[in-house]
């Protein structure tokens, strides 16, 4: 043994011997100061002795899953935070592993709130919507959670029921348009008996509990569109069943009891996991979800379900709490118990069902989880993993964040991010940013220092790729070390052909910069092309953004030049408010101070 590997293990003999038996988390680091792993502890000084054996030297225990003794081979230092309860450690423990990334904890990303369909039943004629949280009233009804599809049910309830269509049509004391399209009664104008209008949400009840009568209804109607040759009213409502049925699961497992329960399953295969979650309603499967993951070490089924569990309803009350069946018991089953408790305002029930109904309901959800593993296996793309060792990445990247940066003359400045994931772009992951640095190294700067403030709510990917060169890339690793979370990044730029690397430049090439070197490869590389590809389409969403956001001011300063106040001026009053949104926000006398009082009476009288 050597003498700098006999001082790291009496290093690390002395920190565990110093721990505390308080309540708290601790963190394992390896040489380079990467965080390795970060855990929970009701008793600190036990839970990490429990790792490792003292005799003959420090080693991890040989009970011990080969992550977790691969993880120890590699840790030189720890650090830990005493916190009053094991509560409190569970939150942090929770909170950190999102903002921090640790290498071999496991990380799930789908920690978003599924919306719910609700109806007030005390307003006179009451009228579905959705909300993701509590609605305060006496009478109120939910239906959901959706994982997709709420607003397409929404939307066919009020093209087929004669429900009153928005909130605002009440207030009205006229019949509108949707009640000369035969949408709505007109109960702002008309009597509208009571039971009438009740049997309408009868109909509407009936669609949002069974969406394969919804469906078959708006079959009908597409139907009657395309024999009248309407065919993108037809269209739309192809789509639009389609969205609907993705969330429906075909199962012949009807409980007669009505009653509700949320169904967890998580099933390991090789480097692969699967999470699905079924949500009963009434004694029916209302709507499903999961998702897929891929570890380069492997995962801990008790570690998924905590996370699993903390992420789905680690934020607030639901608005339909119901039992929670889980196909395996895990470790922090407990913890979690009391958490949910806590949060709910009421005892959160977590069960391992061993026979009857509620254990067929688990076999359901794992059936589905297996199933999703073999199809995710005969997918397998070979491009991310080929991209981790042409670069030497840390980890495989199978979820990616690619950001670009797009302005004119410094005007309509925004930056844009675009999420790959599973084998396809993630629109509902894309986040665009209007910025105010005026310098290409000051908006990637913005851009993602945005986005790293937003790891706690939206945990950071496998990878980051940049579009710009090397001083952009350093940027990227500056930002990220001073954040405390490690993370691969690569950029991909034009290489310089006579000192300008001009996309359009003749015989100009992309190179991808890792930190380290420069790689150059042939056009017809796959892995060339793919990065290619991820970069255009962070390009393009910029683009795209930029152009709204440009034609937007367009028009706003077009409408202050009627007014007098001229595109100089305009600019003046930019250049000191940033934003269209602050120069309205300010008062007369501000903009007065840049501008003459009668320009400022102007502008302020537009506005309103």
């Amino acid at each position: 043994m050597t003498s700098s590997k006999r001082s790291v293990i009496l290093s690390m003999i002395e920190q565990i011997r110093a721990l505390p038996h308080s309540p708290g988390i601790y963190q394992y680091f390896n040489a380079e100061g990467r965080l390795l792993y970060i855990g929970k502890a009701k008793d600190l000084a036990n839970r990490v002795k429990s790792y490792f054996r003292f005799t003959p030297t420090l080693v991890p225990g040989p009970k011990l899953s080969l992550r977790i003794q691969k993880m120890l081979s590699e840790t030189v230092s720890m650090h830990y935070i005493i916190v009053p309860t094991e509560h409190d450690a569970l939150i942090l423990e929770n909170s950190l592993i999102k903002q921090l990334n640790p290498k071999y904890n496991i990380l799930l990303r789908d920690d978003k709130t599924y919306p719910y369909i609700y109806i007030d039943l005390n307003e006179p004629y009451p009228r579905f919507e959705i909300t993701r949280k509590v609605i305060k009233g006496k009478d109120i009804r939910y239906f959901g959670p959706y994982s997709v599809g709420a607003r397409d049910i929404l939307n066919a309830i009020y093209e087929l029921c004669q429900l009153v269509q928005k909130k605002a049509c009440l207030k009205g004391k006229k019949a509108c348009l949707y009640y000369q399209l035969d949408k709505c009664l007109a109960p702002c104008e008309k009597e509208v008996r009571p039971e009438t209008y009740q049997a309408i949400m009868d109909e509407a009840f009936s669609y949002i509990e069974d969406k394969r009568l919804l469906a078959g209804r708006l079959k009908e109607k597409m139907a009657f569109y395309a024999e009248a040759l309407r065919f993108e009213e037809a269209g739309a409502l192809r789509d639009q069943i389609e969205r609907i049925e993705k969330s429906e699961l075909l199962s012949n497992i009807d409980l007669a009891n009505g009653s509700d329960h949320d169904i967890f399953a998580i099933t390991l295969h090789s480097n692969k996991a699967a999470i699905v979650r079924l949500f009963m309603r009434n004694g029916k499967v209302v709507s499903q979800s999961h998702d897929i993951l891929t570890a380069n070490d492997g995962f801990d089924i008790n570690e998924l379900y905590e996370r699993a569990l903390m992420g789905f309803y680690g934020h607030e009350r639901p608005p339909i709490i119901a039992p929670i069946l889980i196909a395996e018991e895990f470790t922090a089953q407990t913890l979690v118990g009391k958490h949910l408790s806590h949060l709910f305002g009421k005892r959160a029930h977590i069960i391992h069902p061993k026979r009857g109904m509620k254990k067929k309901l688990t076999d359901l959800a794992l059936s589905n989880a297996q199933e999703l593993l073999r199809e995710k296996g005969e997918k397998e793309d070979p491009l991310p993993k080929a991209l981790q060792e042409l670069c030497e990445l840390e980890q495989t990247p199978y979820r990616i964040e690619i950001f670009d940066n797009s302005h004119m003359s410094g005007q309509a400045t925004v930056g844009g991010m675009v999420t790959f994931t599973d084998g396809k772009f993630d629109k509902s992951n894309y986040r665009h940013y209007h910025l105010e640095s005026r310098d290409e190294y000051g908006q990637m700067r913005e851009t993602l220092t945005r986005r790293i403030e937003s790891f706690e709510k939206n945990p950071p990917p496998d990878l980051w790729i940049i579009d710009g060169g090397t001083t952009l890339l350093k940027l990227a690793h500056d930002l990220l070390h001073s954040m405390g979370t490690t993370l691969d990044v690569i950029a991909i730029s034009k290489e310089k052909v006579d000192s300008k690397s001009n996309r359009a430049k003749s015989g100009a090439s992309d190179l991808i910069h890792t930190s380290d070197k420069s790689i150059r490869l042939g056009r017809a590389d796959k892995r060339l092309q793919w990065t290619q590809r991820l970069r255009d389409e962070a390009h393009r969403f910029a683009i795209s953004f930029h152009k709204k956001t440009k034609l937007k001011l367009d028009r706003q300063s077009k409408l202050l030049n009627t007014k007098g106040i001229s595109p100089a001026k305009v600019k003046r009053l930019l250049n000191h408010f940033g934003t269209f949104d602050d120069l309205y926000r300010s008062s007369e006398e501000e903009i007065a101070s840049l501008l003459n009082r009668q320009d400022a009476h102007n502008m302020k009288e537009l506005l309103k």
